[in-house]
This record gives C-alpha cells, sequence and structure tokens, in this order.
C-alpha cells in the first residue's frame, strides 16, 4: 500500500515544513492512519504527534496556513488544537503515561515515538505515518497493526491488564470499535476487561454515555450490548438492561428473555433510523417489564403497567449518567410510555377513534412510535411476523387517512377557553374544563369534526346541561 496517498491533503505538507522550521520529528498517528488503510472515507480529525512539543508546532503551522487560524491550547494536557477549513488538527508531544490507581488521568513526561505509541489503546490505534522530508509517508508499525486490521482484531499494544487498568475507559473503546468495524476483541483481551470491569466505577459517566452512543449509532448495536454483558460491564453502567436478562418458569410457563429480545429490536431499528434517541427508546422500552413481572395461575407471566414504570425509570436513569434531562429525555419517556399502543391497534381492527386518540396524544412522534412498535416484532413465525407487518401497513394507511380528514396531530380546540368564559359570562371554574373536555372527546370519538361550527354547537348543548346561562350579547 502507498501510504504517500493517504497525506495528499495540503496540510500534512504544511506541517511537514513547520516541523522542518523547527527542526522536530512529526508523526500522523491513530484514527486517521486506520481509516485510510480500512478505506472508512476521508477523516475529518487529524492527531499528529510532535517530538518535542506539540503545543510549539501548532504555533507555527497555524503561522504558516493562509487564513492564521485560532490555535486552541490545553496546557494541562500539552495538546494545541486548530481547524483548517473542515478539518480539526490537535497536536501532542511524544510522552510517556503513569498511572495512579484511582484516577485515568496520567502523569505525563516528555518521551520518544515508541513511548508514545506503547501508551496508545490498541495496536490498530498506533500506526503512524512519518512527515519528516526525507521519509515522508513512512508507516511506523511496532505491534503489528495492520496485521490486526486484516485479521479484524482489537489487541492492546502492551499486557492488557495493565492497558485496561490504567485507564479503563479503554476497556468501553474496545467494545465500540469492536462494534463498529464488527471486529473481535483477542481474548486474552476479552478475558482482561473481565477482570478489570469493576474499574469502570472511576469513569464519569459523561465518558461512558460517549461509548455508549457510539455503540448504539453502529450498524449493529447487539454487538456491543452483548460484548458489555459478557465482560460484566453493563451490571454497572446499565443494571436496568441486565435486570431484563433470564427466563422464569413456573408451573411449566414460561416467559420470552426480554434482554435478548431488546437487542433484537435495537438491531431492527438501527436499520431504519439514524435518530439515535429513537435507538436509545428501543434499548430501554421494556425496562419496566423487571420490576413488574408477576406470576398469575390464570393467565402466565404479566408484566402490567411495565410502559408506564418503565417511562418514570427512564427519568432516573438519564439522570444518574447526567444524560440530557430536556425534550430528549421526555422523547425517550414518550416513545417507553407509549410502546405497546400502536401494537395494540395493529392486533385489533383500527378504528378511526382509536387511531385519532394514537395521533393525538403521540403528536409530531407518531411516525417515531411506528418505526420502534415494528421493530418490536421479533417472532420467528413467518406468517405471525407476515400478518403483524401487515396489519402494520393498515395502521399507517389510516393514520395518514385520520390525520388528512381530522387534523389532530398537534390537536388545538376549535374553541378556546376565553370563548367559553365570554360565551357563558364565566369566571374562572371548572366548568369551563369539562367543557372543553366534552369538545375534545367528541372530536377524537368522531361525534363531530374538527370544526368551528359544529364545536360551537356542542358547547352551547352542553353549557345548557351545566345549568349555564349565555351572557346578554350572545342571547
Amino acid at each position: 500500500m502507498n501510504y504517500k496517498e493517504a497525506l495528499q491533503h495540503s496540510i500534512f505538507k504544511i506541517i511537514s515544513q513547520s516541523a522542518k522550521e523547527l527542526q522536530m520529528e512529526s508523526f500522523v498517528i491513530g484514527g486517521f492512519v486506520r481509516d485510510f488503510i480500512l478505506k472508512r472515507g476521508n477523516a475529518k480529525d487529524i492527531d499528529v504527534v510532535a517530538i518535542g512539543g506539540g503545543i510549539k508546532l501548532a504555533k507555527q503551522v497555524a503561522g504558516n496556513l493562509p487564513n492564521k487560524p485560532k490555535v486552541q491550547i490545553f496546557k494541562t494536557y500539552g495538546t494545541a488544537m486548530l481547524r483548517h477549513n473542515d478539518i480539526e488538527i490537535e497536536f501532542v508531544g511524544a510522552r510517556k503515561e503513569s498511572y495512579r490507581e484511582d484516577s485515568r488521568n496520567p502523569a505525563v513526561e516528555n518521551g520518544t515515538l515508541e513511548d508514545d505509541q506503547n501508551r496508545r489503546d490498541f495496536t490498530i490505534n498506533a500506526l503512524a505515518l512519518n512527515l519528516s522530508t526525507a521519509n515522508f509517508g513512512d508507516l511506523l508499525d511496532p505491534f503489528n497493526g495492520v496485521k490486526d486490521l486484516g485479521n479484524k482484531i482489537i489487541r492492546t499494544p502492551l499486557n492488557p491488564d495493565i492497558t485496561y487498568s490504567d485507564d479503563p475507559l479503554r476497556m468501553l473503546r474496545a467494545i465500540r470499535f469492536a462494534t463498529q468495524l464488527n471486529f473481535t476483541i483477542e481474548e486474552k483481551s476479552l478475558q482482561a476487561i473481565t477482570n478489570n470491569s469493576a474499574r469502570i466505577k472511576i469513569i464519569t459517566n459523561e465518558r461512558i454515555v460517549t461509548e455508549l452512543n457510539k455503540i448504539l449509532e453502529s450498524k449493529k448495536p447487539s454487538i456491543g450490548f452483548l460484548l458489555l454483558e459478557k465482560t460484566g460491564l453493563l451490571k454497572y453502567i446499565l443494571p436496568e438492561l441486565m435486570a431484563l436478562k433470564g427466563i422464569d418458569e413456573v408451573e411449566g410457563q414460561r416467559h420470552k428473555d426480554n434482554f435478548y429480545h431488546t437487542l433484537e429490536v435495537v438491531d431492527n431499528i438501527a436499520k431504519n433510523t439514524n435518530n439515535l434517541w429513537l435507538r436509545w427508546a428501543a434499548l430501554l422500552h421494556d425496562i419496566g417489564k423487571a420490576p413488574t413481572k408477576k406470576f398469575n395461575k390464570t393467565v402466565g407471566w404479566t408484566f402490567h403497567g411495565h410502559e408506564f414504570v418503565g417511562s418514570k425509570m427512564v427519568y432516573k436513569l438519564f439522570k444518574r449518567l447526567k444524560m440530557p434531562l430536556n425534550d430528549k429525555m421526555k422523547f425517550v419517556q414518550k416513545m417507553v410510555l407509549m410502546s405497546s399502543r400502536p401494537i395494540v391497534l395493529a392486533q385489533d381492527i383500527a378504528t378511526d377513534s382509536a387511531v385519532r386518540r394514537l395521533v393525538f396524544d403521540a403528536g409530531d412522534y407518531v411516525d417515531d412510535l411506528m418505526t420502534l412498535c415494528e421493530a418490536d416484532i421479533t417472532t420467528k413465525n413467518p406468517k405471525r411476523f407476515k400478518k403483524y407487518h401487515h396489519n402494520f401497513k393498515i395502521v399507517r394507511d389510516k393514520i395518514v387517512e385520520v390525520e388528512e380528514r381530522d387534523r389532530i396531530r398537534n390537536f388545538q380546540p376549535p374553541i378556546s377557553g376565553e370563548e367559553i368564559i365570554t360565551t357563558f359570562n364565566l369566571k374562572p371554574s371548572r366548568e369551563i374544563g369539562l367543557i372543553k373536555e366534552a369538545i375534545k372527546e367528541a372530536i377524537l370519538e368522531g361525534e363531530i369534526p374538527n370544526e368551528y361550527d359544529a364545536a360551537y354547537q356542542l358547547m352551547l348543548k352542553k353549557g345548557k346541561q351545566l345549568g349555564l346561562k349565555l351572557s346578554q350579547e350572545h342571547d
């Protein structure tokens, strides 16, 4: 392979020239090189190692670029970063690291390129390309990373027990790369992750969630979650998911393993949407089943109210992991809360009123909800699978039909509270709410169209029933 092809962008010549001016050696290292070999498209993030100081080289490069970009300096870490057009370049001095047991932040000192490659997490991320003018484009691969790329193996450069114990985030990164690239984690490495799984407790939740999101955004997220479970990491990160694992049997009656079912749902939804928060909803849609599981002699296993309980658990889980407690969390909550509604509709004859209520309650998220529920069909019976999908298509078509006719999505009642007050000369009172509710119910049930005149007539009728008198101007 001609590695010079990776360095065709003009920025590499400028870095090379800048390093020469400072009489320094510089190398492109890590993901950029890995992704070039894997033909994963043009990377927008470039890591440059400078022997003798990354900050110094970053300033020199910025000075040599026509637009003189601003250099962001991170003194604590001895790194600097600049943006050139659509590329982000991080400069770091070659270094060696030593770790304390209670922190993943190492003590750092200047080192050689060899020291720097030794401290890398995986052999496939320790690959470096020389940027010096004499050896421009030469590959430095001390740990056979190219061979590991060819064999689709995740392996650490040094003893994996030390690598993972020093920085436990690397355990999640190993699983994330295995998921994204569809690689296998080497056996010794997998065992070392299992041995050190409890060390994940020193990693901040924000870092953990970043890796979880990348696993969820992968083509087949189940790869990552199965590895998290196998290595013992999942019980520390998402105990709510672990609680779904296993099958209980009472009097010969069993229920399905909701952990493996959940992973099937996540893989299904990953084929149809890139919406990260909808993928989170798929991952969490059944978490309420563990606390609501009961056995009844007459009906067998039940999970009554699991959607409601699960939606409450979403808030606690997001709060614990320091995930956003904004509209994204509320979206996931809503999806979990409503996750069974379209399934019930698809099993029955979907009446117009039931579809109107679904659209009313789901609002703008009705399409996302349908996508989630279709992903929830994991039956292995081909006849049943076909029937469910056919029924969901009927529900989808009915949603379009009802929506066009009745305009229920983001429903605004045709009669406002203010109009009820002036019509009957009322002060704020429960009667106003009763009339508004009666109009809403009548529209959702299809008793009146979603139109002003019909709603106005119903308001007058309901007011009369409640013993209200019209104001003089309405007599």
